[in-house]
């Protein structure tokens, strides 16, 4: 086997997907609150989102490709070849969606008032990291190698909305057009994933369209 080809989906699989919404859902739903209690926006509680996301989100993805697949985890990502071309075609991407964003909401308003290490190091320079690396480069391509890519898309993107759900119900923030939205973004990532062959062009992009939406046009 390629030192970067994954198997296709099995029992242990099947656990860790279950393993990882369960942690995830225990952490929402017990310790969140306690995060949030250190001060929306500080460093002690992006540093503590960003231990939590290590633990939780990458450290099983390794686990598993380095014990289950037998892979090179960083080759299987697709964090290694092409990474040139992932972040070319994730800078482009990123600078069409700021574009698009300064004609639909003109120019950023008091921007600084949204500058906070949270907003800095959660959505702005690591969600795009910490959730591409199992959802695109792991979850993603490991479907993809059980059925036709575009379905193995559908799935992933139904997953990574089920991810999301126990934070928005626990802030009361579940709706269906946040649904759909979100569902939406998974599958355009998906998508870029799959024609750039770079895990680099959806984390970039991932992260830049989360600093558009909750720093620089935030409540536009």
């Amino acid at each position: 086997m390629s030192p970067s080809v994954l198997k296709p989906p099995d029992r242990a699989f099947a656990i860790y997907l279950i393993a990882f919404l369960a942690a995830w859902t225990a952490y929402v739903l017990w310790l969140y609150p306690y995060v949030r209690a250190m001060g929306e926006g500080t460093l002690a509680s992006a540093a503590s989102g960003i231990a939590i996301r290590l633990v939780v989100w990458i450290a099983p993805v390794f686990l598993m490709l380095l014990h289950d697949d037998r892979v090179a985890p960083l080759r299987a990502l697709k964090l290694v070849e092409g990474w040139k071309r992932g972040v070319l075609v994730g800078a482009l991407l990123s600078a069409l969606l700021l574009v698009a964003s300064l004609l639909r909401f003109g120019w950023p308003q008091d921007v600084g008032s949204r500058i906070t290490w949270g907003s800095m190091l959660g959505p702005s320079f690591s969600v795009g990291f910490f959730e591409e690396i199992p959802f695109r480069g792991y979850i993603l391509q490991k479907l993809s190698t059980r059925m036709n890519f575009w379905l193995g898309n559908v799935l992933t993107s139904l997953i990574f909305v089920g991810f999301h759900l126990p934070g928005w119900i626990s802030l009361h923030l579940f709706a269906i057009p946040l649904v759909a939205i979100v569902f939406a973004i998974s599958f355009i990532l998906g998508a870029v994933f799959h024609y750039s062959r770079s895990l680099w062009s959806c984390i970039i992009l991932h992260d830049a369209n989360d600093f558009m939406s909750f720093v620089l046009f935030h409540g536009r």
